[in-house]
């Protein structure tokens, strides 16, 4: 990768979510000392908007790190980087066709560095961590996390142990070892993995990379909220599709468009954040059919898109937030339907979906019917990975035709 050479980051410090609780960002934080809950990286957005304008960055190398002023490493010699970030933007025409919405398109985030969104959350985490002197980290993971933590890790000279349920899809675990990660299987799900994780961990110095469960994944992910205003002109789409497990790329574009509000680089206008689940683990869904403020814990969680099955969200809170204050929506789709559109969209569109992305997908005709979005809407969907990693579902899908 090239020298950076922009100007330095805005950051001021961290901001616990719930208790607004400040800390030093210059010291090591996983979540607040005070509450427990999530920290976020805040940032002199008034000093920001002096020195920047959206103008300058169409100028700069297409990555992530086009928006270095806004992330939180301090000094360019801490950058960990493969490429990651500005995905493009398909418009899904037959599809659309088909669905009857004219203005359908999908950010495909399988073009990022390990074929995942995780690659953007965890090249910023493991920087930001060389930075702060944390040399040793662990996670609890679906698949794609593990396998970004596990590459940036390689790429800095720093360890990382992975915990993933031992029937994560081959690739991934494949891909980790490949990477030199010190690998754990662990019956379960991913909650199973976090609770064999911190077994393992006892009192040894890892740092835990779990999901919102430190600072700078999230500033990762919020990159996409980035992109999204700038590849469509700094006005946003009316409604984005989201698939949410642990739900930071929702929380990280929402925080995304709240800085640029504030840096005066997009309108008031928001879009309605849609969360996708599987019905086989729902528990955002659940919550926001109660119109409850948290979910609670989804029992026997199962679907094929192993990313959407993670039966209580850290931040679910945050999540829910996010959706309410988008007059949004959460939707829940079956495992068939997934199938069904991992399909249909490859023979339409000549893309091959993740299950999760192809969740967004079955959700758009519950979507239209109730009137969360109609025919002239500008929706944007997310592919969050890639489908070849998924070897197994596409075996389904393909017998399925």
């Amino acid at each position: 990768m090239s020298g950076l050479n922009f100007s330095k980051s805005f950051i001021t410090h961290l901001e616990c979510s719930s208790c607004h609780a400040q800390l030093d960002h210059r010291q090591v934080h996983n979540v607040c000392p005070q509450c427990g809950k999530a920290l976020l990286a805040r940032y002199d957005l008034k000093a920001a908007r002096e020195r920047l304008s959206p103008d300058i960055f169409n100028k700069r190398e297409a990555t992530l790190w086009r928006y270095r002023e806004l992330l939180p490493v301090l000094d360019d010699r801490n950058v960990v980087s493969l490429g990651e970030g500005f995905t493009p933007v398909v418009r899904l025409k037959k599809l659309g066709t088909q669905l009857g919405l004219s203005n359908l398109y999908l950010k495909d985030e399988s073009y990022n560095a390990t074929g995942s969104f995780k690659a953007r959350g965890l090249c910023i985490a493991v920087a930001k961590a060389l930075e702060l002197g944390i040399h040793e980290f662990c996670i609890p993971t679906a698949g794609n996390a593990g396998g970004a933590l596990a590459a940036y890790a390689a790429v800095a000279g720093l360890v990382s142990h992975i915990f993933m349920p031992e029937d994560t899809p081959h690739i991934n675990i494949d891909e980790c070892l490949l990477y030199g990660a010190d690998v754990h299987l662990v019956q379960g799900n991913i909650s199973d993995a976090a609770r064999a994780m911190i077994a393992a961990k006892g009192d040894k110095s890892w740092f835990d990379m779990s999901t919102l469960k430190e600072p700078y994944r999230l500033e990762g992910k919020k990159t996409m909220g980035y992109e999204v205003a700038e590849q469509f002109g700094w006005k946003l789409p009316d409604a984005i599709v989201y698939p949410t497990g642990g739900g930071t790329g929702l929380i990280g574009m929402w925080k995304a468009f709240a800085e640029l509000g504030e840096l005066g680089w997009i309108d008031a206008r928001r879009p309605k954040m849609i969360s996708v689940q599987s019905s086989g683990c729902a528990p955002i869904v659940k919550a926001f059919d109660a119109r409850a403020a948290t979910s609670g814990f989804w029992q026997n969680a199962a679907t094929c898109a192993s990313g959407l099955r993670v039966p209580k969200a850290f931040a679910d809170a945050l999540i829910l937030e996010a959706v309410y204050q988008s007059d949004g929506a959460a939707i829940a789709v079956g495992d068939e339907e997934i199938i069904t559109c991992i399909r249909e969209v490859a023979k339409n569109e000549g893309i091959i979906l993740s299950p999760e992305g192809a969740a967004t997908v079955a959700a758009l005709s519950t979507l239209r019917e109730r009137g969360v979005v109609n025919e002239s809407s500008v929706i944007l969907l997310y592919n969050t990975g890639s489908g070849f990693k998924y070897t197994e579902v596409l075996q389904r899908a393909a017998v399925a035709g």
